[in-house]
């Protein structure tokens, strides 16, 4: 039987042999063989990721990684900590001024010197106290997109603030002590220790809670 020119498009074309499909059509799997998608190339599954996409947990990309509480509790602390130290600053500055002013008017020499050096030592070291509280208040602000660095500065900065509170402990046990043979100052010094006690709680609040969160410091970060 005659097929006719093979290159007329009007012409009866040769069909394919009976089991061999087509050009184009993808073709069909033996039994026992999974059957392949496309044009007979094997599809791949897309692979997981475990724990998710890079970039957060649950799979979101971006997904930011919640501040534990320990690291949120030492990032307010460092913050009041900080501003009361700019506080107290300002008042050594202001007190120093006003003591300064109050003896001027004096009319003896050596008195208006005693106020002239009074007032400056004032103006330094609230310069110095307001200078220190930098260093908890920029550590508290960087702790939310920080890195390690910002973790270590402010466990050093909670290990110097206990430091100075037992030291503040011991002194005022040992005013304690002594005034046993004195009337009626013991109850004093037992409200003198309070401030101390109080600020190691806070300086061992500061160190523990980011202590703790050292997960979160190494965070991938895109």
């Amino acid at each position: 039987m005659s097929f006719g020119d093979p290159h007329n498009p009007y012409g009866q074309q040769p069909q394919a042999p009976q089991g061999q499909p087509g050009y184009g059509y993808p073709q069909q799997a033996p039994q026992g063989v999974p059957p392949q998608g496309g044009y007979a190339y094997p599809q791949q599954a897309p692979q997981a990721y475990p724990g998710g996409y890079p970039g957060g947990p649950g799979g979101y990309p971006g997904a930011q990684m919640e501040m534990p509480g320990g690291a949120k509790a030492a990032r307010v602390i460092l913050f009041i900590v900080g501003a009361l130290q700019a506080l107290g600053g300002l008042f050594f500055i202001i007190g120093g001024a006003v003591f300064a002013a109050a003896l001027s008017d004096s009319s003896s020499s050596s008195t208006e010197d005693v106020g002239a050096v009074a007032g400056t030592a004032g103006v330094v070291v609230g310069v110095l106290f307001i200078g220190f509280a930098l260093w908890p208040i920029l550590t508290a602000a960087k702790l939310g997109k920080g890195r390690g660095g910002v973790r270590v500065s402010g466990i050093v900065y909670g290990s110097l603030q206990t430091l100075f509170a037992v030291l503040g402990v011991l002194l005022n046990l040992v005013a304690l002590g002594a005034s046993e043979h004195t009337t009626g100052s013991g109850g004093l010094t037992v409200i003198s220790v309070l401030p101390s006690v109080i600020s190691l709680a806070l300086g061992l609040t500061i160190i523990i809670g980011l202590a703790k969160a050292g997960d979160y410091f190494r965070r991938p970060q895109y």
